[in-house]
């Protein structure tokens, strides 16, 4: 039995959404752009199982995504199993949510355990509260928001389009520079990232948004519908000496782009204290945990 994974490309998008419609999920991992864009860095590659869609490692540790799609859950995982078994390696899902557990845990009762990786949890914040900022708890927002006005009155916001993306895409190469991106590996991979979502903008239909000051951009946030209800933030660049820059772009693209959602998923904050108190002080109404997923005495 094989399990033939390849990496996406641009020409798989249709058919990788198709089989992500499926899915009832927030988490930030389930789209095509961001599997497509991380696929290289971190060796993803995906199958087609059973009219079902898998993403898995394709070097290192055996380990896949919870399949979805149209086909029989427990019929792909049964294959997914028998899989391993005949490899003689360990049974392993990874971006296991909550919800996936439950279901997991009704197909095959006590089988399997999880562990949560906090690092990883998705933040998801009211799309609301983030455009308005009302209320005591965002109080310090409000007072970064006044300042930026103050410091900076001839500033404006707009919607990211082909006019203004070759702008953005300077103001990413401008922004590696400044961030030490070529002497730290995961800055490098990050920027690289950032600046192929520029790119390929139009291709993987993304919605951005870019703050001028004084007529430059200074901030540029790109982002994407996962699920139903949730608007994903996959970038979000800032020049680090306009005060306020980062609050800022925040709201205003939650108050443009993010009007037709209920929620915005921020990602996760990978372990960074400083990026977690950052994500933390928005104040997330829940996080979505995520976990790998072994049969129970393995983890």
């Amino acid at each position: 039995m094989e399990i033939n994974l390849r990496r996406p490309e641009l020409e798989d998008r249709e058919q990788i959404n198709y089989y992500l419609s499926y899915g009832n999920t927030r988490s930030c991992e389930m789209t095509f752009a961001n599997t497509y864009l991380w696929s290289r860095h971190y060796d993803t590659g995906f199958t087609i199982v059973e009219d079902m869609l898998v993403f898995g490692n394709m070097t290192g540790n055996v380990s896949f995504t919870v399949p979805v799609g149209p086909g029989e859950l427990k019929k792909v995982l049964n294959v997914l199993m028998a899989y391993c078994e005949e490899k003689d390696v360990p049974f392993q899902l990874h971006n296991v949510t909550k919800e996936d557990f439950d279901r997991l845990e009704k197909m095959y009762p006590g089988m399997f355990d999880i562990a949560y990786e906090r690092d990883y949890a998705d933040y998801v914040y009211e799309t609301e509260k983030l455009a308005k900022l009302s209320g005591k708890k965002y109080h310090s927002k409000k007072n970064h928001i006044n300042k930026f006005k103050a410091l900076y009155p001839n500033w404006s916001y707009e919607p990211i389009t082909k006019d203004n993306i070759e702008e953005c895409f300077q103001m990413g190469l401008r922004w590696r520079e400044l961030n030490g991106c070529e002497e730290d590996e995961e800055k490098h991979a990050e920027i690289c990232v950032t600046l192929n979502f520029l790119r390929l903008f139009e291709e993987l239909e993304m919605r951005g948004g870019a703050l001028r000051v004084d007529g430059k951009i200074v901030a540029f946030t790109i982002g994407e519908p996962v699920g139903k209800d949730t608007l994903v933030v996959h970038i979000e660049k800032a020049f680090a000496e306009v005060q306020g820059a980062y609050t800022m772009i925040n709201q205003q693209f939650a108050e443009h782009e993010g009007e037709d959602f209920t929620y915005l998923n921020r990602e996760e904050d990978m372990g960074e204290e400083g990026l977690r108190q950052a994500k933390m002080s928005y104040k997330p109404v829940f996080l979505i945990e995520k976990g790998v997923v072994r049969k129970q005495g393995l983890l």
